[in-house]
């Protein structure tokens, strides 16, 4: 690959979350995905269900009830209004265009007593007038709030939409102007709509000001122009573009499945670091979560987004996943595993491990409409020392614990996840150690 190529590819790695979030905002406001119901801007969606194989969103958990508003600030700020939660585990959690995770408000963050809090423009300042509602400021006046709230099965559902209908938005400001919703890009033809959108969605919603520099280096490859040049682009610019995309999409890919020397799981507890500009509510601003090298923050944004879009940091909930069993060997559901858990993940709130397909990381239909296994689920089996096992595997087992204890799998390469939800030290320090998947 040539350095021009180069140039392409690290480009598309700093610009692939903001492309990549923004058609899923789209796609929540006109289409909707699984259990939420398409919800126009400043509007939440409710789940009524935990997710099933019909949510096709990158790794989607399946231990919450989901409600998710796309916020449009254009139009000024907006008031939210959270209810009381009692000792159910809740977060909301606030994303701007480039996928920072700019504030919380739950659980963790601001404990469960619910409460008014002022969502505002860029620029409106976050400082609260006395006796007023928190103020929460928007790095961009496109956000996403995620709020996940804990559900222990069918049985709790109903508590959980008691509570998810006392959630609202309320804008400050009259306004006959609707939302305006996400920029439109220029039509271009398929090979070069990805930098388009780069484009267009990089100048109407503006990176944070230290990363400005840094994209400027983009200039000769059009991504700061005003006007489109990709509507009739260069030979030579279209060769470059399409590579750089290729290249790109590979440097995501080799980082997505890294991990520690010597470890099948790969921890992600740092992997929303990547924020070093914008601290708001229920935020930790200290050096241990933020990455300040330019190279390694773009490529650690660009495949947090990749195969966990929306996630947490890792103070709210830790991620770990994994391609490979303990001797090395790529997972893949026409063998059967076992992991051994000899005392549960040290959490203050719950644990689980979810199944998900690759190269999606969607989650897995199966016979038994079983998408994870952890503490919560009901009828898991544990041995006399308190350890528990489960068995990953496409087949049901035949011995009663072990099916019990069975997260299916599909017939193909799989990649497990396990959550961690308001994990402890030893987790978030790392002297915790996930056991191996063992082959059965």
């Amino acid at each position: 690959m040539t350095t021009e190529h180069d140039l392409a590819a690290e480009a598309y790695v700093y610009y692939f979350p903001l492309v990549f979030n923004l058609g899923e905002v789209g796609r929540a406001v006109t289409d909707g995905f699984g259990a939420l119901a398409a919800a126009p801007f400043n509007t939440f969606a409710h789940g009524d269900r935990l997710a099933t194989d019909n949510e096709k969103f990158v790794s989607v958990n399946n231990d919450t009830i989901y409600s998710i508003a796309q916020l449009d600030l254009s139009n000024g700020p907006l008031l939210l209004t959270v209810p009381p939660t009692g000792d159910r585990y809740v977060v909301l959690q606030f994303v701007d265009a480039w996928t920072n995770n700019f504030a919380y408000v739950g659980t963790r963050a601001t404990g469960n007593e619910g409460g008014d809090f002022l969502i505002v423009p860029p620029g409106a300042g976050s400082e609260a007038d006395d006796g007023g509602p928190r103020r929460i400021e928007a790095p961009t006046t496109i956000v996403s709030i995620v709020g996940r709230f804990a559900c222990d099965g069918t049985d709790d559902i109903p508590a959980v939409r008691a509570m998810q209908e006392q959630l609202t938005l309320t804008p400050v400001l009259r306004s006959l102007v609707p939302p305006r919703g996400v920029v439109e890009p220029a039509a271009v033809d398929a090979d070069l709509a990805f930098w388009e959108k780069a484009r267009a969605f990089s100048l109407a919603y503006p990176p944070a000001e230290r990363d400005v520099e840094y994209a400027a280096r983009f200039a000769e490859l059009g991504l700061t122009d005003a006007e489109s040049p990709f509507v009739e682009a260069s030979a030579d610019l279209r060769e470059r573009l399409v590579a750089g995309a290729a290249g790109g999409e590979a440097l995501i890919a080799a980082a997505s499945r890294a991990g520690a020397p010597g470890e099948s799981w790969s921890s992600l507890p740092h992997a929303f670091d990547y924020n070093i500009d914008f601290f708001g509510v229920g935020t930790i601003d200290s050096p241990e979560w933020t990455i300040t090298e330019p190279e390694r923050r773009f490529t650690t944004r660009a495949f947090a987004a990749k195969v966990g879009l929306w996630g947490n940091h890792g103070y709210e909930a830790t991620y770990a996943q994994t391609f490979l069993d303990a001797d090395g060997d790529a997972l893949d559901g026409t063998k059967a595993y076992t992991i051994r858990f000899d005392t549960p993940p040290p959490v203050d709130a719950f644990w689980s491990i979810t199944m998900y397909d690759l190269p999606d990381y969607y989650l897995v239909a199966n016979p038994i409409g079983r998408y994870s296994v952890g503490d919560r689920t009901p009828g898991i089996v544990r041995a006399a020392d308190g350890s528990i096992t489960l068995t990953l595997s496409h087949d049901e087992p035949t011995d009663a614990d072990a099916r019990a204890n069975w997260l299916p799998a599909p017939a193909a390469p799989f990649r497990p996840m396990i959550r961690l939800y308001s994990p402890r030290e030893s987790v978030l320090d790392g002297t915790y150690r996930l056991p191996a998947i063992e082959k059965a």
